[in-house]
């Protein structure tokens, strides 16, 4: 009666009812066309055939199999069984081929995700649905503007946006759930996290162990499929790259419930630990400031660094500031320097890194060497064979650590000499916020990617502290003054 079922699955529900009828005492036989109508799993099959139904003292007749409880043990029933397991393993086998041809060919696996539909003119076709499309923008720009999930789950239900399930609910014009604005954190970190929304085909995310088990794993990200432009994108790659970046930054509030401006960006110069903001409710505003986590009145791992915030807003304020001046009067000027300055602070990397690329290869080549000068010892004896596995094991291990290495210098040389620095994405940053007199978050999320703190020198009688801005697409930038123009330059519409 479980027609649809697999017979690998023995949750199908007419099965369990027959089970708990047998347990009642209401049946004293059981009849099946043949041993695979039982099931596909030879374990279960035989754990019913010959403990549970002799227990409860129910006869087992499968007919084309010429099985009868009966009339006593039948040999041959367990590889009949065993066969029937096969049967089933190897359809599995096909579906997950054909499964993994589709996936490895872009095709889409799964339904698609809140925020699209699947095009009424082509199943296999994924396009954009505008009303939930809306709801995913915002949950991104939320996130730019520097809010968490819970943040913008509390949002949304302010907002009564209809929650994934409720949407979908009204779409197919069924009844509301409970709470059809109830938005959890979950919700909004899933939607967050996907790439299907820059336009990509993502499969094989998930994974079973096992054809015998239905609980799907996460895959990890290596294994993964990803098919770029497979639909049109909801959100700009940028903008989901900049999410993914500032979600690895947690955002720390106070213990007055207060979340800086910069919070999750700063970082301290010499141990690399975040600065954290310190405020108190008796403090005014401008007392506000970031210290290193890792300083603990003289008792932590690291020395003071410390700077207000109000000096912080300041100090990137007029950097922005500079820098929007400088696209509008020179872009092409601006370019050159943003260029040279990047890469003569990645040629001097990328010239350290090659002496150290020098040794690695030499050592590589000895290895070799040593490799084939303890097997013709192993082989001649002058070696024991014990010895001979051990240091093979040893200097394998070395030469992987050793070309990893290597793979990895290559991967940032080729990044180097293609020289990505996706200038025309900064530029539509710039055009957006060119004379700008506030910061607010949104503001120094898209414009910063790290700030980094140095420690203050008083050698020369007064503090002075350097601070590092990180922009993103450019990197560190550092402002000359013969490009800086003369604020009175640029038009008034751009102040």
């Amino acid at each position: 009666m479980d027609d649809g079922w697999s017979g690998t699955n023995f949750e199908r529900p007419s099965f369990k009812e027959m089970i708990k009828d047998i347990e009642g005492g209401n049946v004293k036989t059981v009849i099946v066309k043949d041993m695979s109508r039982l099931g596909r799993d030879y374990l279960k099959v035989g754990y019913f055939s010959e403990i549970f139904f002799p227990d409860n003292d129910v006869r087992l007749i499968a007919i084309n199999d010429g099985v009868d409880s009966f009339k006593g043990d039948n040999d041959f029933t367990p590889f009949r069984n065993l066969f029937n397991d096969f049967y089933a393993k190897d359809t599995s086998k096909k579906i997950r081929a054909v499964f993994k041809s589709k996936g490895m060919s872009g095709e889409h696996l799964g339904e698609p995700p809140y925020g699209y539909m699947k095009n009424s003119e082509n199943k296999k076709q994924w396009i954009i649905d505008e009303p939930a499309a809306e709801v995913v923008r915002k949950i991104y720009d939320l996130c730019i503007d520097g809010k968490g999930q819970t943040q913008i789950a509390k949002i949304l239900r302010k907002e009564k946006a209809l929650t994934v399930k409720a949407y979908y609910a009204q779409a197919k014009g069924l009844p509301l759930p409970d709470e059809p604005y109830h938005w959890n954190e979950n919700s909004v970190v899933g939607i967050l996290e996907r790439m299907d929304y820059i336009g990509c085909t993502v499969n094989f995310k998930t994974y079973t162990k096992s054809y015998k088990l239905k609980k799907r794993l996460e895959n990890a990200k290596e294994n993964w499929a990803i098919f770029y432009d497979a639909q049109e994108s909801i959100i700009p790659k940028e903008q989901w790259e900049r999410v993914q970046e500032l979600r690895k930054n947690k955002r720390r509030n106070t213990k007055t419930n207060k979340q800086g401006l910069f919070s999750g960006l700063i970082f301290c110069a010499d141990c690399g630990s975040k600065l954290h903001l310190a405020t108190c409710k008796r403090f005014d505003s401008t007392q506000d400031h970031y210290r290193c986590s890792q300083y603990r009145g003289n008792t932590g791992s690291c020395t003071v660094h410390f700077i207000r915030e109000e000096t912080l807003k300041k100090i990137v304020l007029n950097q922005i500031f500079q820098i929007t001046a400088m696209m509008y009067d020179n872009a092409d000027e601006f370019f050159n320097l943003v260029a040279k300055q990047q890469l003569d602070e990645q040629e001097k990397e990328i010239q350290k890194k090659k002496k150290q690329m020098a040794k690695i290869q030499k050592r590589i080549i000895e290895l070799d060497k040593i490799f084939k000068r303890i097997y013709e010892d192993d082989i001649s004896g002058a070696t024991s064979h014990e010895r001979f596995l051990k240091l093979s094991a040893e200097y394998e291990t070395e030469q992987k650590d050793l070309q990893k290495q290597a793979d990895d210098f290559q991967k940032e040389t080729a990044d180097f000499d293609r020289q990505q620095t996706d200038f025309n994405q900064f530029r539509e940053i710039v055009r957006k916020y060119v004379g700008i007199t506030e910061l607010t978050p949104m503001i120094v999320n898209e414009f910063i990617k790290k700030i980094i703190v140095h420690a203050p020198d008083k050698s020369s009688g007064h503090r002075v502290q350097k601070i590092q801005i990180i922009f993103n697409f450019i990197g560190e930038f550092v402002p000359q003054d013969e490009f800086i123009p003369d604020k009175k330059e640029i038009p008034q519409e751009y102040l």
